[in-house]
């Protein structure tokens, strides 16, 4: 009877001793890690004020590699949401939402600091968690991003889980101490241009005819011009043996900007999807329903190539191209200072989390006004196709489609491969369809 007597009291002994330790331990905790970033303070910014990218480098997928996300709310800035769900235990369901972002994107780039803030909900102790990221310039000339991120979690007076704080360095710390080190790695792949000045916005144009030459030629403006011009005359003369008319302003359309030479092609909308070639009438918009004759050369007129274009005369094909999203920008510049731009534009669909190919729906500009010979400054909209995106950046109303439109939104490569086709559903990602750029 002594025996049990001594077990009650030890019991009670230790429960009291639970409930003071539970009392006086805090109830809240948090957890931080930081890390020094060599990248542009808005690129920084921008990809923690979207989710789009954070399967590629949140580490839930490092635990296991079939988690499924799925988006909703906006696609930027507050509100903006992202829920996970997973076999793995490890893992679980969980969701993150932006609940601060500030001072905002508009702002961003003229400030040294920011602050974004994600609401988080999954499997741990407490309620009210959140992770808190800073942003800070750092370095001699301010060119590193200090970037801090802080897992905070309230206990209130459950003291089971003021009890879990003791383990907040476990899962939590790993969660934020390895989705730091894989930021570093994605923004490694994003090209580190500062693209403050862009204002870009997702358009969408309806697919177009045109006439094309495929060229290259050295990387001098000199060249370039000679090349562009060459087309240019081959196709002018391929519009008068056709009866066919110019529907819009000369399209460049970049294959590979090289370290010596440029390919591209030079690309003149028309006004018809049919055409006449060597007696017979062909219809752009069904490609190879009119197949080409047995043992016929690649380059005789009337055949259809590969990539679904006709060819017209010598080295002028035609084809369907355009129609779909791409986030576009004007300049005003000297032609050099399109390579940059289309770099600018890769960059903002990248931290954007916006999906293109530029392998099958190639970058491309189209000329507003010509160079003027006094200043060498001409005027230009640039196009980055996009597979994915929204229907608007952040800040833009989005815009229909403008009816009989020459500029196009998405080119299907206008020498190669087809034309874009619907993009899948985005809302959700699984990870062999996730949305990757570029």
């Amino acid at each position: 009877m002594m025996r049990a007597l001594e077990i009650i009291v030890a019991l009670l002994m230790v429960a009291i001793l639970y409930l003071v330790v539970g009392v006086v331990m805090p109830d809240h905790g948090s957890t931080s890690r930081s890390v020094e970033v060599s990248h542009d303070f808005r690129q920084v910014y921008d990809i923690l004020s979207n989710f789009r990218r954070f399967p590629d480098y949140g580490v839930l997928r490092a635990y296991d590699p079939n988690t499924r996300f799925t988006f909703s709310g906006p696609a930027y800035g507050v509100g903006a949401e992202t829920s996970w769900t997973s076999k793995n235990r490890k893992v679980g369901d969980g969701s993150l939402t932006i609940t601060k972002d500030v001072p905002g994107a508009s702002r961003v780039s003229t400030l040294g600091s920011a602050e974004i803030d994600w609401a988080l909900k999954n499997g741990w102790d407490g309620h009210n968690k959140r992770i808190i990221i800073e942003l800070e310039r750092s370095g001699s000339s301010e060119r590193l991003v200090k970037v801090t991120m802080r897992y905070k979690v309230d206990y209130g007076w459950n003291l089971i889980d003021r009890y879990s704080r003791l383990y907040i360095h476990g899962e939590p710390a790993a969660f934020v101490q390895y989705t730091l080190g894989n930021l570093q790695n994605v923004l490694a792949s994003i090209p580190n241009v500062s693209y403050n000045d862009v204002q870009p916005s997702i358009v969408v144009t309806k697919p177009q005819a045109v006439l094309f030459v495929s060229t290259r030629a050295k990387r001098t403006l000199g060249d370039v011009t000679i090349a562009t011009q060459k087309a240019l005359t081959e196709i002018d003369a391929a519009m008068k043996k056709l009866g066919v008319t110019q529907a819009g302003p000369r399209i460049t359309i970049t294959t590979d900007y090289g370290d010596q030479y440029y390919v591209f092609d030079v690309a003149v909308p028309i006004d018809t999807s049919t055409l006449t070639v060597a007696g017979q009438s062909y219809d752009l918009t069904q490609p190879g329903q009119a197949g080409a004759s047995t043992g016929a050369s690649a380059a005789t007129p009337g055949t259809w190539e590969k990539n679904g274009a006709l060819v017209v005369d010598g080295n002028v094909s035609a084809r369907m191209a355009f129609g779909g999203k791409a986030l576009e920008a004007d300049m005003q510049a000297s032609p050099a200072s399109l390579p940059l731009m289309r770099l600018n534009l890769e960059a903002y669909a990248q931290t954007h989390g916006y999906a293109f190919d530029p392998n099958t729906h190639r970058p491309y500009d189209v000329v507003t006004n010509a160079v003027d010979p006094n200043t060498g400054m001409g005027g230009y909209k640039v196009f980055l196709p996009l597979t994915w995106a929204p229907d608007a950046v952040p800040g833009q109303s989005a815009q229909p489609a403008a009816a009989g439109s020459a500029a196009p939104a998405i080119v299907a490569s206008v020498a190669v491969g087809a034309s874009a086709s619907a993009p899948a559903n985005a809302a959700s990602v699984t990870p062999a369809a996730a949305a990757t750029a570029g």
